[in-house]
C-alpha cells in the first residue's frame, strides 16, 4: 500500500513541478503573462469543493471513491489542459486537475491515519514528501526540454499514462477502510463549500481588476470565504485558538508564504536572469530534494508528542529564505543562489508540513480525521489563492505600468515572507492547553 500511495504523489509532483517549469512558456503562447497567476490559482479554486465532498465520503464510506475519482478526474483535466488552444480552455484543464487532486490528497491523508498506528504516521508523510524528489530531480528538466524543444503540451499529455499504475498499485488496498456514518451536517457543509468556492473566485478575480469595483468583488469573495469557514474549519480557527484550530490554521500560513513565492521563481530567472526555462526549473528541484530531507529530520520524532516547536523552525527557515531571493537577482549575485535560498526555504515546509498532518491526526478523533483532512486542504488552497492574488496584483500592476524590475520580484517576496513570520509567531499556540 505504501508504494501505491508513494507513486500517487509522485504523479502529482510532476504534474506540479513540469507545470510550473512550462509556465512562462505556456503564457507567452496562449499570451496570458497578465493573468499568470489564474494558471495556478484555478487549479487550486476547483480543488476546494472537492476536498469538502471528499472529506465528508471519507469519513462516511472510506478513502476508496474520492480517492478513484480523484485520479480519473486528474487525468481529465490534464488532457484538456495540453489540448489548450485558449487561456479559458487551459483553465479549464487546470480545474478539472484541482477536482482531482482535491480529492485525492483528503482521501490519502485519511488513509493514513487509519492504515497507520499513530506512532508510524510521521514516517507515512515523510514517505509523500519523498515522492517529490525523483520528479524534481528529472521533472524540470523533462518538462522544460519538452516546452522549449517539442511542445509544452506533452507536459499535461503524459499524465494520463503515468496515471495507470498508481491506480493499479493503490486499488486492491482501499476496500479495507470502508467504516464510518453519514455526517448529520453533510449538506451544510457542502453548502458552506459552495460559497467558499464562490468566494475564493471572487476574490481572486476581483483581487485582479485594480479597481474600485474590483476592490469590492474582492472584499465580497473574503466576506463569503470568512462566513463558509465556520462551517468547514474546526471551531475557533479563524482566532485561532489553542491546539487543533492554530494547527488547521497554520498549514495555510505557511503554504501561502510558499507558494506564492515559488510561482514567481521561474518568471523570475527567465526575465530578469535571462536563463533557460529548464535552468529556470531546476531551481524549483533542489528545493524538492531539501524539502525531502526536512521531512526525513521531522519523521524521527514521535509521532504522539507536540510539534509546535518544529513547525516554528520550519517558518523562520522559510522567513529567512524568501527575504533573500530578491537580492539572489542582482546582476552581481551568480543565478545558482536562488536554488540555495529556495533549498533552505523547503528544508523548512519538509519540517513543518509535515509536523501539522501529524499534529492535526493526532487531535482528531477517527471519526472527523476526513473533516479535519479537508480542513487542512481548504485553508491551505484559500491562503494560497489569496496569498498568490494579492502578490499578484503587484506583478500585473508593474506589468502595465513600465515593465517589471528586481523591485516587483523584491516587493512580492517580501509580502511573502510576512506570511511566514505570522506562522512563526503564532505556532506555539499549536500546542494544546493541556498538553
Amino acid at each position: 500500500m505504501t508504494i501505491g500511495i508513494v507513486s500517487v504523489v509522485t504523479l502529482a509532483a510532476f504534474e506540479a513541478i513540469g507545470t510550473a517549469t512550462a509556465m512562462p512558456v505556456v503564457a507567452r503562447q496562449l499570451d496570458a503573462l497578465g493573468a499568470y497567476t489564474w494558471a495556478f490559482n484555478a487549479y487550486t479554486v476547483a480543488s476546494l469543493l472537492a476536498m469538502v465532498i471528499a472529506g465528508l465520503r471519507c469519513d462516511s464510506t472510506g478513502p476508496r471513491g474520492p480517492i478513484i475519482a480523484g485520479i480519473a478526474a486528474f487525468a481529465g483535466g490534464s488532457i484538456v489542459a495540453g489540448a489548450a488552444t485558449s487561456l479559458p480552455m487551459f483553465i479549464i484543464g487546470r480545474a478539472g486537475q484541482g477536482v482531482g487532486s482535491g480529492s485525492v490528497i483528503v482521501g490519502l491523508y485519511v488513509l493514513i491515519a487509519r492504515a497507520y498506528p499513530e506512532t508510524l504516521r510521521p514516517k507515512a508523510f515523510s514517505a509523500l514528501a519523498a515522492a517529490w524528489v525523483v520528479p524534481s530531480l528529472v521533472g524540470p528538466l523533462l518538462a522544460g526540454w519538452l516546452a522549449d524543444s517539442v511542445s509544452w503540451r506533452l507536459v499535461f499529455w503524459i499524465v494520463p499514462i503515468l496515471v495507470i499504475a498508481p491506480l493499479l498499485l493503490l486499488r486492491p488496498h482501499l476496500g479495507a477502510y470502508q467504516a464510518g456514518s453519514p455526517n448529520p451536517q453533510a449538506r451544510q457543509r457542502v453548502m458552506a463549500g459552495i460559497v467558499a468556492t464562490v468566494g475564493l473566485l471572487a476574490l481572486q478575480d476581483g483581487l485582479g481588476r485594480i479597481t474600485v469595483v474590483g476592490a469590492a468583488e474582492g472584499a465580497i469573495g473574503l466576506g463569503l470565504i470568512v462566513v463558509a469557514s465556520r462551517a468547514l474549519l474546526p471551531a475557533g480557527a479563524l482566532r485561532f485558538a489553542r491546539g487543533l484550530p492554530t494547527t488547521v490554521m497554520m498549514r495555510g500560513l505557511i503554504a501561502a508564504a510558499y507558494f506564492s513565492s515559488e510561482v514567481f521563481i521561474p518568471l523570475a530567472l527567465v526575465e530578469v536572469k535571462g536563463v533557460s526555462t529548464t535552468f529556470a526549473g531546476l531551481a524549483l528541484a533542489f528545493g524538492a530534494a531539501s524539502w525531502a530531507v526536512g521531512s526525513f529530520v521531522q519523521s524521527r520524532f514521535s509521532g504522539t508528542t507536540d510539534r509546535s516547536r518544529t513547525v516554528q523552525i520550519g517558518a523562520v527557515a522559510i522567513v529567512l529564505a524568501i527575504a533573500s531571493l530578491p537580492l539572489c537577482l542582482l546582476p552581481s549575485v551568480p543565478t545558482w543562489t536562488v536554488a540555495v535560498s529556495w533549498s533552505v526555504a523547503a528544508l523548512g515546509m519538509g519540517l513543518a508540513t509535515p509536523s501539522i498532518s501529524v499534529q492535526t491526526m493526532r487531535l482528531s478523533p477517527e471519526a472527523d480525521q476526513g473533516l479535519n483532512s479537508s480542513a487542512l486542504q481548504i485553508v491551505d488552497s484559500v491562503l494560497v489563492v489569496t496569498g498568490t492574488a494579492v502578490v499578484g496584483i503587484v506583478y500585473a500592476h508593474a506589468l502595465t505600468s513600465g515593465g517589471v524590475t528586481i523591485a516587483t520580484y523584491g516587493t512580492i517576496w517580501i509580502g511573502s515572507a510576512l506570511l511566514a513570520v505570522a506562522a512563526a509567531c503564532l505556532a506555539p499556540r499549536m500546542r494544546p492547553l493541556h498538553g
